[in-house]
């Protein structure tokens, strides 16, 4: 598992870092490489196009790889779906990163399809993401087929170890004791993204202050039936 950052937290910027990658390391280094790829280093594929469940780190990892591409000085544009008009940037050496891309209306498909095509002209690079593999994809059949075209990761969601070991360290940085039995209640029972699992250690991190108790399964379900939602 990729080792820990200090700033993971639900408020975080999104970077590469405090992405956890469990078993997506591949795909984090690929995207690493794409952020800083020029015209005098270019990819094997320019494109890469990552699927997966909600909540497995889509955006995150989009976000991310846009955040480090500007950093290292690449024109970079981030667009969502319902921002995807009748063009995209055309920037050349650029990178266009294009979330949801199975939510595309049809006139934006055509303006996907047409950005592929000047891609080898301008050396701009796509960075896509949908819920599905691309023969999967409710689109056009020719942009399904251009974006099969190039690199296809799908991005893996973390095992219930990986969480658990996630959970336990960041509580131990905080100075929290917190019991295997609350960290496994959350596993069967809660929602498993795991900002959902941070925001609820941000919950019970106040809460244990406020009322000067340990971190406990009575005391988190006390919470839950104030309103907490896990």
């Amino acid at each position: 598992m990729k080792q820990l950052v200090l700033d993971i937290r639900p408020d975080a910027p999104p970077t590469l870092d405090n992405f956890v990658a469990g078993a997506n390391v591949e795909l984090v280094a690929a995207l690493s490489l794409l952020a800083s790829t020029t015209t005098a280093t270019p990819l094997p594929s320019a494109h890469i196009y990552l699927w997966g469940a909600p909540g497995c780190g889509r955006s995150h990892l989009l976000r991310a790889t846009a955040a480090l591409a500007r950093e290292q000085g690449r024109p970079t544009h981030l667009l969502a779906a319902k921002d995807v008009q009748d063009g995209l940037p055309e920037t050349v050496g650029g990178l266009v990163a294009v979330d949801d891309v199975d939510r595309l209306a049809p006139e934006a498909q055509i303006a996907l399809f047409n950005a592929f095509n000047r891609s080898r002209g301008n050396a701009q690079s796509l960075l896509l993401s949908g819920s599905a593999a691309p023969l999967g994809l409710g689109l056009r059949e020719d942009l399904r087929t251009r974006i099969g075209q190039g690199l296809i990761y799908e991005v893996q969601p973390l095992d219930d170890d990986a969480r658990s070991a996630i959970l336990a360290t960041l509580a131990e940085r905080r100075g929290l004791r917190l019991a295997d039995e609350v960290i496994d209640f959350l596993l069967r029972h809660g929602r498993r993204e795991l900002s959902s699992l941070l925001a609820v250690l941000d919950a019970l991190d106040v809460a244990s202050l406020e009322r000067k108790r340990p971190i406990s399964l009575p005391l988190l379900r006390e919470m839950m039936q104030h309103g907490l939602e896990i």
